[in-house]
């Protein structure tokens, strides 16, 4: 796990290399089949080398909740245990790994038309004003949520508005983890700029790769301006630069100045963690890989 862009699909590629593993993916925007680009999926020939388990899962018009993700990662840790390997999950969305490590809520189930309801509401509003609605209906839902988290504000007030209780309420009938261990480890940099810079390169690596003609070809394609795969950094962005509300050079500074508010978030929620081992500065040929990849065979 770690922060965005900090390398963690090459880190458990050479883990994979090293113990009889497979490799499942946390990371809510890989689950996306066509949106290659914008989420920084591995390529074709990468995958074949090092398959990932909940690469390509969902149509971009589609959701995928973290219940969907909790019931599928959680089948797929039995199965690939029960074979004798070691599943290896390796990603940077933080509320699944949460859920991995803490169980989930029983929350109601994704509906479409108040999702939709809620969207129209926010771009009238914009996201600040939905979230202090939030802060009527659960405030304390509304305390832990950023005023800008378009993702987990408009996820907080399907659950409110569906279920007609505050998120916390719901803990009554929690699902539990997987029984499975989690070795925890988080790569991340000592100099925050380092990080900042791997962030910009790969927007622009994502621009010289064709993210303009990915978005419109995935709107050519049908997928659906206010899915939410199309609120995902980058596209959101792309969207507005193809809508003309904002240029090229605002489009960029807005998508990689998005990523870094992002990464920030991951690093807070992971300081916050226990039992977590930091990979800071990470080598895949250094003595701390070595020792790292030492201690996952000693506990399986």
């Amino acid at each position: 796990m770690g922060p965005t862009a900090t390398g963690k699909t090459d880190a458990a590629a050479q883990i994979y290399e090293q113990i009889d593993a497979e490799i499942i993916s946390v990371d809510s925007s890989l689950v996306y089949s066509g949106m290659d680009i914008g989420t920084a999926k591995p390529d074709a020939e990468f995958l074949r080398c090092y398959p990932h388990h909940l690469v390509d899962v969902r149509h971009p018009n589609d959701t995928y909740s973290v219940a969907e993700f909790f019931n599928d990662c959680s089948a797929l840790v039995h199965d690939i245990t029960q074979r004798g390997k070691v599943p290896v999950l390796a990603g940077g969305t933080m509320f699944y790994f949460n859920a991995l490590e803490q169980g989930l809520t029983n929350l109601p189930e994704a509906d479409a038309e108040l999702r939709l309801e809620i969207s129209r509401e926010a771009d009238e509003l914009g996201w600040p004003s939905l979230h202090e609605r939030l802060a009527v209906l659960d405030p304390q839902s509304a305390e832990r949520i950023d005023s800008m988290d378009a993702q987990r504000i408009q996820r907080a007030l399907e659950i409110v508005l569906a279920g007609g209780v505050p998120v916390a309420e719901h803990n009554a009938n929690r699902k539990l983890p997987p029984p499975n261990p989690l070795i925890k480890i988080a790569l991340s940099f000592s100099d925050r700029s380092v990080l900042h810079e791997r962030i910009a390169r790969r927007f622009d690596i994502m621009l010289d790769a064709g993210l303009e003609k990915e978005v419109r070809d995935l709107l050519d394609s049908g997928v659906e301006v206010d899915a939410a795969s199309m609120r995902m950094i980058g596209y959101r962005q792309m969207l507005e630069y193809i809508d003309h509300s904002i240029d090229i050079d605002r489009m960029r500074e807005k998508g990689i100045v998005a990523t870094r508010q992002l990464a920030k978030r991951q690093l807070t929620w992971l300081r916050n963690q226990q039992n977590l081992i930091w990979w800071v500065d990470h080598g895949l040929e250094s003595k701390q890989f070595q020792a790292l990849v030492g201690m996952i065979r000693h506990f399986v």
